[in-house]
């Protein structure tokens, strides 16, 4: 199995937490900019992992938690059969290895979709500092919390939906996420490549690119290689209601 190398910490990316972009996704969300210090003083910034790279590996000990800054990560876990699951995708914003908190041992694999940056939260000084900050630590509740939820949400939609519907959810998903980003919520660009997205889904790649020619004929989506634009969300959202209500 591959593991992380090259990795290079970026002064242009070591920002503080004060001016980074993303604070209103990321851990300093929960804290006043008075106690930003505090978090700054654990959390190593701009660790860079080029495509393909791992950040971290499955049944290795559990050491940190990452937050994406720039990029996107793939997880995974490795079957009893050795194949591979893919179990999510995280984008900037969004911490990865929080499903590890329970144990001493990573839950999955994570790897660099693309160049990414990401900043690295030692979980015990984290643990430290959530004792010391309970605004801090309900908020990695929330986040936990928001990790079960997206669980189950997966559950149910790889056991009753169809591929139309299971698409729909996954590019409702990556709308309201890129938004959240003050980004375009219609216009996007997919760093997960399509068998991923197959696998992840429980689907066959050719069905993937089947379903996604057809919301094109029909008028949904167009799309360029791994570049999106959902033409008409609404009928995405019709695609699956249910779904999407729950906010996907």
């Amino acid at each position: 199995m591959a593991r992380a190398m090259n990795i290079k910490l970026a002064p242009a990316l070591k920002a503080s937490c004060h001016n980074c972009g993303l604070s209103n996704l990321c851990l300093p969300l929960a804290i006043e900019d008075n106690e930003l210090d505090r978090l700054e003083d654990i959390v190593e910034q701009g660790r860079i992992f080029n495509r393909g790279e791992h950040i971290f590996d499955q049944d290795t000990p559990f050491r940190s938690c990452f937050a994406v800054r720039s990029g996107a990560v793939k997880t995974s876990i490795i079957t009893e059969s050795g194949q591979e699951q893919v179990t999510g995708f995280f984008l900037p914003g969004e911490l990865v290895g929080l499903d590890s908190m329970s144990g001493k041992r990573y839950a999955c694999t994570a790897k660099a979709l693309e160049r990414t940056s990401v900043c690295k939260f030692p979980v015990e000084k984290l643990e430290e500092l959530t004792g010391a900050m309970p605004e801090l630590q309900h908020h990695m509740y929330q986040l936990m919390s928001q990790e079960i939820r997206n669980s189950h949400q997966l559950v149910m939609l790889l056991s009753k939906n169809t591929a139309e519907e299971r698409i729909a959810a996954f590019l409702l998903s990556l709308s309201s996420r890129f938004q959240r980003r003050r980004m375009s919520p219609t216009t996007f660009s997919m760093p997960m490549a399509r068998n991923d997205i197959a696998n992840f889904l429980g689907l066959a790649v050719e069905t993937v690119s089947r379903v996604f020619t057809r919301f094109q004929n029909q008028g949904l989506i167009r799309t360029r290689g791994r570049d999106v634009e959902i033409l008409d969300i609404e009928a995405v959202r019709k695609v699956i209601p249910e779904f999407s209500r729950q906010g996907c």
